[in-house]
């Protein structure tokens, strides 16, 4: 399956899109008024601690302060039995290195550590962990073991005193590799480190890639073929990067010159606009209704027009197939995280519900994001979790609707003709008007003149005033003006 990467470079706006054999699998999205924040280390500063639940808030100069967990700040395999309290460690007033774990979203701000650590290519250094490990990623033992004894080999000669993890992508590295990435590794932790010394509290100390070079890093993973940017001038600074940095991903970079948008290749403006819809639909005519809450996401999976050619089963199983392998690509395509509830049509067969578990789990396994999927509830549900450490596309490209509110629903016409009588008769008992003007939406102003006409004139008769009508088509459904004349 060939595996490709476009590159959107926009004045204020940079997307990536990873596209394996036709079909967009991810989107990436980052804004020069809005960058994720995630990798970011600030030294920030304690403005309140929590003993009650063992963490504080710090201050790093963002729009909220951000959640420190003690969990967050001790090593694991440094540390057996409780937690010691929070007050131990914190103080308010106290400066702290910090590194962000989460980006701030909706109303919570960011989730912090102080256990730092920073990727390369295919090493991510831990300064403050002396721990040398192995991505769970890379499952073949012999790989596990060879690249865990270069590590323990290479880490005393270049930073004795910290801690290497592998990544995935250091799958097959070879000495020169690990030994080239570990040297940046070095190198860069001892400019932020310099940089830490005169940082102001509540400042930046060291922020991670942009976008397009990021990409190098942590989607050439795979069997990528080729990298296309649609700027020659930012296609030649990558270029420049990789030689220095992924030298085996230079070859594969060039600078798209075709005279459709990039992102029309292979469909991806149009799956990215999808992206954002609650329902997308199955081939074979069903569909899933996808909702994306604070506290969760959840997934429904219907037949809709499909109907199948041999019994109710066998339609309620290749329809709960086809919506396994859509689900997993809508996370990675949305970057839908946290606890995600998916609501299968009902299965009496126990092997029906097997299968349709196993393909869930095989099309997810394609996933670089973390995840567990869990048996079917005696609901029938199915419950899994996605690790979540940037916002979702919907929350990235989208607003709660200024009509609705959020809500997702709109009040009825009739509704609203309810709520026009009562706001006439609430204007009537306080100021005494020769009439009334009622400003509504087109819809709800034929409503009152037809369907409700005869309400109105019993309104009229009972006020002993007129009441004059007039369409706003700039007016949303639920909005409308009562005024006294």
């Amino acid at each position: 399956m060939s595996t490709e990467i476009l590159v959107n470079i926009g004045p204020q706006e940079t997307r990536v899109a990873l596209v394996e054999g036709g079909a967009t699998q991810e989107i990436y999205v980052q804004r020069a008024a809005r960058h994720g924040l995630v990798g970011n280390i600030y030294k920030g500063v304690v403005v309140r601690v929590l003993p009650g639940m063992q963490a504080a808030f710090v201050d790093l100069g963002l729009d909220r302060t951000a959640f420190l967990h003690v969990a967050d700040m001790i090593a694991s395999e440094a540390h057996a039995g409780p937690l010691p309290p929070v007050e131990k460690l914190l103080h308010e007033g106290q400066e702290v290195l910090v590194q962000i774990l989460k980006d701030p979203m909706g109303t919570k701000g960011a989730r912090l550590t102080t256990l730092l650590s920073i990727p390369s290519r295919f090493l991510v250094l831990m300064p403050f962990e002396k721990h040398v490990g192995v991505s769970a990623r890379i499952e073949d033992e012999g790989e596990r073991s060879r690249l865990k004894t270069l590590l323990e080999k290479l880490v005393p000669e270049l930073s004795p005193n910290w801690g290497v993890i592998a990544r995935t992508a250091a799958e097959g590295a070879d000495e020169d590799g690990l030994r080239q990435d570990l040297s940046f590794l070095t190198r860069l932790w001892a400019s932020v480190n310099q940089q830490t010394q005169f940082a102001k509290p509540g400042h930046l100390v060291h922020g991670d890639l942009p976008l397009s070079m990021r990409i190098l890093r942590d989607l050439l993973g795979t069997a990528v073929e080729r990298i296309r940017i649609d700027s020659a001038e930012e296609a030649r600074r990558v270029q420049q990067f990789a030689k220095v940095f992924v030298p085996s991903a230079a070859s594969k970079i060039e600078a798209y010159s075709g005279h459709a948008p990039i992102f029309d290749l292979y469909g991806v403006e149009d799956e990215l606009n999808r992206a954002l819809d609650r329902k997308v639909d199955l081939k074979s005519g069903g569909h899933l209704i996808i909702d994306q809450t604070e506290a969760m996401t959840t997934i429904d999976v219907n037949t809709g027009a499909f109907t199948g050619h041999r019994n109710l089963e066998e339609t309620i199983l290749k329809t709960n197939l086809e919506a396994a392998g859509s689900i997993a690509r809508q996370l990675r395509l949305r970057n839908l995280g946290g606890i995600i509830i998916i609501d299968f049509i009902d299965m009496k067969a126990e092997e029906h519900r097997a299968q349709v578990l196993r393909t869930l789990e095989k099309e997810i396994a394609r996933d670089s994001a973390r995840t567990h999927v869990y048996p079917f509830s005696p609901l029938g549900l199915v419950e899994m979790t996605r690790k979540r450490t940037r916002e979702s596309l919907g929350h990235i490209l989208c607003e709660p609707c200024a009509v609705c509110d959020g809500r997702g629903v709109v009040k009825t016409v009739e509704t609203i003709c309810h709520e026009i009588a009562r706001e006439v008769q609430r204007a009537a008992r306080l100021y005494e008007p020769k009439a009334f003007l009622v400003l509504a939406h087109p819809k709800v102003i034929e409503r009152l003149q037809e369907e409700q006409s005869g309400g109105l004139a019993e309104l009229e008769a009972s006020l002993k005033r007129p009441i004059k009508l007039q369409a706003e088509s700039h007016y949303s459904q639920e909005t409308f003006d009562v005024v006294p004349v």
